[in-house]
């Protein structure tokens, strides 16, 4: 089998992948901007051959990439690359080569967020009232018949960027005056529920759901994003029957293969809200948080599935597991040091986050197991405590007034010395 990765050097967690595809005899090939001197050992070593473009964006140079590998290597049986920003990329080259897996028209389901609702609906899953909007009649009649308050988002494209959260008449004129009238925008009921939560799994070859779990947000991610809060989600050890019946549905609906899914959902009291699917694993280093929660290799799975073998059974029993992140610049009230004491046998590992994650994520992430609920809220709070205003003037106070005694003492001993 010829397996093609697709910038496989970033993000730097997921050469792993590479790395077990390769244990499994797999023939890896590689295509990246990146210069071969620059990836890791075990990448290169994993790599049966590496082939560097100048642009990835340019899908020309990439076919012609890939037509070349193909001919060295013979017919490619998957491109992946595990990565939202180049799933479209992926699609092309797969229609292009005719390779197994997700094609343009397929990603149509989760590229838009019109689209993504529609199968929510044929899931049987609750959605709140949207409406697509190309013109300023659109926004109009969205108001006159959702109601504010709305979030308003491109309608092609995932997360929280370029949203808008509309309250008021001055929130819609400002949308009106900062909108091109160009990206077509969805807008949708402003949901109350500060509570995200995710149904998260691998799927196989045949579309069966091999693995599975879900995660809670600490913190919205439009919250992360306007107030630079740090970030903290958390695997939880057991799911509500109702969330995976809602998973379940929606992942039949969608209908992919051998891929992983992200999907989000408002908790609204005792029922869920769908919000989007990703055909992508949770960002970040969240498989290391599910290996982590789940006590297996999820790195390895994958590789199993694509080498048509069994997914790999966990022999334990799951964990909650945290992420909770720093900011180099915040004033905390408990030291790194502390901490490490404090939660010495729950630390698994801390991570430094690459530059494009840090001004969203924070600058570290920890990453914490326990069987107690209990504990994780209180990991939450210890490590996300900061020094109030008070606290840290008084610090500075205290500490201008050692430096004042230390070189107090310090012109003693240098006069007595004459």
């Amino acid at each position: 089998m010829n397996y093609l990765v697709i910038s496989p050097y970033y993000p730097q967690n997921f050469q792993q992948f590479t790395v077990e595809l390769a244990n499994k005899g797999i023939t890896v090939l590689g295509i990246g901007q990146e210069p071969y001197e620059q990836l890791d050992q075990p990448l290169k070593d994993a790599l049966t051959e590496y082939f560097r473009v100048d642009n990835l964006e340019n899908l020309d140079e990439v076919k012609r990439a890939v037509a070349f590998l193909f001919y060295k290597h013979g017919p490619i049986d998957r491109i992946e690359s595990h990565n939202e920003y180049w799933l479209e990329l992926d699609a092309a080259l797969r229609e292009q080569f005719n390779v197994f897996g997700a094609k343009p028209e397929d990603l149509k389901k989760t590229k838009f967020k019109s689209e993504m609702k529609k199968l929510f609906q044929k899931a049987g899953v609750p959605v709140v009232p949207g409406a697509v909007i190309k013109t300023d009649e659109d926004v109009d009649k969205a108001v006159k018949e959702i109601g504010l308050p709305m979030i308003a988002k491109p309608d092609n494209g995932v997360g929280a960027a370029a949203t808008f959260k509309l309250e008021t008449e001055d929130d819609i004129n400002h949308f009106k005056a900062e909108w091109d009238h160009e990206t077509v925008y969805f807008f949708e009921k402003f949901v109350t529920s500060s509570e995200i939560c995710t149904f998260d799994g691998l799927i196989d070859h045949d579309g069966n759901i091999v693995f599975s779990t879900t995660f809670d947000y600490a913190h919205t991610p439009l919250d992360l994003m306007i107030y630079k809060m740090d970030n903290s989600y958390y695997v939880l050890k057991d799911m509500d029957p109702k969330l995976r019946k809602y998973g379940e549905a929606i992942v039949k609906e969608f209908g992919m293969k051998e891929r992983f899914f992200h999907i989000e959902f408002f908790r609204d009291g005792d029922d869920y809200i769908a919000i989007e699917y990703n055909n992508r694993p949770a960002g970040g280093f969240t498989i290391d948080v599910y290996n982590y929660a789940h006590s297996f290799d999820l790195y390895k799975g994958y590789a199993d599935i694509v080498a048509g073998e069994p997914f790999p059974a966990s022999q334990f029993e799951p964990l909650y597991c945290l992420a909770t992140s720093r900011r180099a610049s915040s004033h905390y009230a408990y030291s790194e040091e502390e901490l490490f004491d404090k939660y010495r046998e729950q630390l698994k590992v801390k991570k430094i986050m690459p530059a494009a994650f840090a001004e969203l994520q924070g600058d570290f992430l920890y990453m914490l197991t326990t069987p107690s609920r209990e504990e994780i809220e209180q990991m939450i709070e210890d490590f996300g405590k900061k020094l109030n205003l008070y606290m840290l003037k008084a610090l500075q106070s205290k500490l201008k007034c050692f430096c004042n005694a230390l070189f107090f003492v310090e012109f003693l001993v240098f006069k007595n010395q004459f």
